[in-house]
């Protein structure tokens, strides 16, 4: 993932060595690439499944300070894991989450993250007026963050700062309107299907679609939940704040078998994500929640 954004279901691969790279050497480097940036593609996709749960209405500030777990896993090995938290107060919102890597990832690259949206409650819909990743990620420390007020984006930080080329797509200020912030970026509300529809997210730098179609049912069973599960398949649409030869950005806009399931949360009564699986060039990452209700 570029830059530390939480871009949801960005999965960078176009540029891995590929897997016929011969030597003890060639192949511990091909793992260590494989991990670090498959782990940062997998948790922009963890963080926006986590926080689903928590977008609902302020009728729901009982809720206030639960955790929802979620395990990120690469070819069937742990590769991170995230807890998150909520507090409301009226119709203000804070939702504060942190990311730890773990078993080979947390071996060959420690990575240690948190991520902040703060915000009104509009309608059935959290409204951001500040969003912020950071992780850090060996030595190197990244930042991306946004405020915004009604859902138009105000202004936008990246660091540490980068020189654009001249292949950058700009972000217009067209593109800055309706946009709702990789946490929030699919919350469904009580009697609201998860698809179709499509979701237009802004993660500080780049703007893109989340298009979801039906895909079936499929039941699914965790610590708090048992039951059914709305599967839909997710397409990732580029908009704008990226560069026009980014390989990455072409490998998933092609990047066809990704599935979101959802499940109506057994106290809110809300459709949030439970689990997701994203194919890569090696192998599939899945994102399941370990804990969904009490």
């Amino acid at each position: 993932m570029s830059r530390a954004r939480a871009l949801f279901l960005r999965v960078p691969g176009a540029e891995l060595p590929q897997s016929g790279a011969s030597g003890d050497h060639d192949t511990y480097a091909w793992s260590a690439k494989t991990v670090k940036r498959y782990r940062l593609a997998t948790t922009a996709a963890l963080v926006s499944a986590s926080l689903l749960f928590l977008s609902q209405p302020a009728a729901v500030a009982q809720s206030a300070g639960d955790r929802t777990d979620y395990s990120v896993s690469l070819l069937g090995i742990p590769i991170a894991s995230l807890s998150f938290r909520t507090k409301l107060d009226g119709r203000d919102y804070t939702i504060s989450g942190s990311l730890k890597t773990s078993f080979i990832a947390e071996v060959i690259e420690p990575t240690r993250g948190t991520i902040t949206s703060k915000g009104r409650i509009a309608g059935d819909r959290f409204q951001a007026n500040s969003f912020e990743v950071k992780y850090t990620s060996g030595s190197k420390a990244n930042r991306a963050a946004f405020t915004a007020r009604n859902g138009t984006v105000r202004s936008a930080t990246i660091e540490p700062k980068k020189k654009l080329p001249k292949s950058w797509i700009p972000v217009p200020a067209s593109h800055k309107r309706s946009v709702v912030d990789p946490l929030a970026s699919l919350v469904f509300p009580k009697g609201e299907k998860p698809c179709p529809q499509t979701v237009a997210v802004f993660d500080g730098e780049s703007r893109f679609d989340l298009k979801l179609s039906p895909a079936g049912k499929r039941p699914f069973s965790t610590n708090g939940f048992s039951g059914e599960a709305t599967v839909c398949s997710v397409r990732f649409v580029p908009k704008s704040g990226y560069r026009k030869d980014n390989s990455s950005i072409d490998y998933v806009r092609n990047l066809t078998g990704i599935e979101v399931w959802f499940a109506r949360h057994p106290e809110g009564g809300y459709m949030a994500p439970v689990y997701a699986k994203i194919p890569t060039k090696v192998g599939r990452v899945v994102v399941s929640a370990s804990r969904f209700g009490s």
